[in-house]
């Protein structure tokens, strides 16, 4: 039986997002009294998020479901400090444009997982940019920068780890993580913010914002992290050998979304289902338990629950039908992704390893030259180990198209053009 009072916190505790808090238990007394609101900070490096970001996106969900309201930070002005936590060296500086264009890409990424809008639990959408470029130095640092103490930051494990490999940190980074307390700052001023939620390798950013609000305003915050979402085989979570899964559809295609979660290892099925769908907790005991060839059918269900929640029922019926055609009937399903070629290069014959790399099957041609000797590649499902081979418009089906496979589960149609 569970002993949370709040319905917030019991998802979050049920459901795996736990790692750290600053004081759970008076969190969990505060948001079954009252609504509460928080916060996730997410910087505009990139167009889109990745699945990374997926577990603070569906946190903020939940938050949103139990009855309170999410503040969606968009970091305008951190972005061009940047963030050391979890870094190896610094990070290339973007410019203002490159920022607001990344920021326009991302923002359409949330109206999928929250709703906006001006209601009590509606979410709001701000961008730390509108008080960190108004900051004046001197008093800044004469107000601020007098609550943090150099020794502590240097004990913070993003600062650590750069010094012990003896990698650049720019003083320029070394100020990122008292710009985030001052967000929290800044948010609990201004919207009434009294939780942040991260990652695990922002607790030493969390926490410095929860003691500058107490240092400064006397006011009662916290801080929430989840644990680092890695998959069984150790590998980072959301990114695979073709790169990151991004969660806009103009970056990936709901079909090859739906297929990382098909192809989610077996171990961690169970985990996947509580923290990126919406199943009930009784259900998703019952896939767990599924084993062998059975455990087919739980990874379809994560994979369609996950691309309906960030494309929709329909895109996501759209990808199982794909996937069903192409593996299990064994038919050219028309919904693969394609790529279009002229029709005169498949007339003379085109290089095999040539098109795999315009599939974006391979990414270089010694790449695909290898994947081919190796008897990877596959035209219309028929094994290639010639490297040199050349396809030709003979190859083109009954569908308009020739089939390129990498493996058994990448698969990209050329279409002549």
């Amino acid at each position: 039986m569970s002993t949370y009072k709040s319905d917030f916190v019991r998802t979050l505790v049920e459901r795996g997002f736990m790692h750290q808090c600053t004081d759970l238990e008076a969190l969990d007394e505060l948001a079954a009294r009252q609504q509460i609101t928080a916060y996730i900070g997410y910087d505009c490096t990139a167009p889109s998020l990745h699945v990374g970001s997926l577990v603070q996106i569906m946190m903020q969900r939940h938050l949103q479901k139990t009855g309170h309201r999410p503040i969606v930070l968009m970091g305008g002005g951190t972005t061009k400090v940047g963030d050391p936590s979890g870094k190896d060296a610094s990070r290339k500086l973007l410019s203002d444009d490159d920022i607001n264009d990344n920021m326009t890409g991302i923002r359409e990424v949330f109206s999928r997982f929250v709703s906006f809008g001006d209601g009590a639990t509606d979410a709001v959408m701000v961008n730390n940019d509108d008080w960190l470029s108004e900051l004046a130095y001197i008093p800044f640092l004469r107000d601020m920068g007098r609550h943090f103490s150099i020794n502590r930051m240097l004990s913070f494990e993003s600062v650590k780890l750069r010094l012990e490999r003896e990698q650049p940190l720019s003083f320029l980074e070394f100020n990122y993580m008292i710009l985030q307390a001052y967000d929290f700052l800044e948010l609990n001023r201004r919207h009434d913010c009294v939780l942040q939620m991260g990652g695990s390798d922002q607790w030493g950013n969390i926490v410095n914002g929860v003691e500058l609000g107490r240092r400064v305003d006397s006011a009662a915050l916290y801080g929430f992290t989840t644990p680092l979402i890695t998959l069984a085989s150790g590998a980072k979570m959301g990114k695979t050998a073709d790169g990151a899964v991004w969660l806009n559809k103009d970056m990936l295609s709901a079909y090859d979304y739906w297929q990382f979660w098909r192809n989610t290892e077996d171990a961690d099925v169970g985990r996947f289902l509580r923290l990126f769908t919406e199943l009930p907790l009784d259900e998703i005991a019952r896939l767990d338990k599924l084993e062998g060839a059975e455990i087919n059918a739980a990874k379809i269900i994560l994979a369609g629950e996950a691309t309906t929640l960030c494309h929709g029922a329909e895109a996501a019926k759209a990808a199982e039908n794909t996937a069903r055609q192409t593996f299990a009937e064994g038919r050219v399903a028309t919904d693969l992704p394609t790529v279009e070629v002229k029709e005169g290069d498949l007339k003379s014959g085109a290089a095999l390893y040539e098109l795999m790399v315009l599939a974006g099957l391979c990414k270089s041609n010694g790449e695909a030259r290898r994947l081919i000797k190796a008897g990877g590649a596959r035209v219309n499902d028929a094994q290639i180990s010639e490297e040199m081979a050349k396809v030709t418009l003979d190859e083109v089906t009954a569908e308009g198209v020739i089939k390129l496979s990498a493996g058994k589960k990448r698969h990209v149609l050329v279409r002549p053009a």
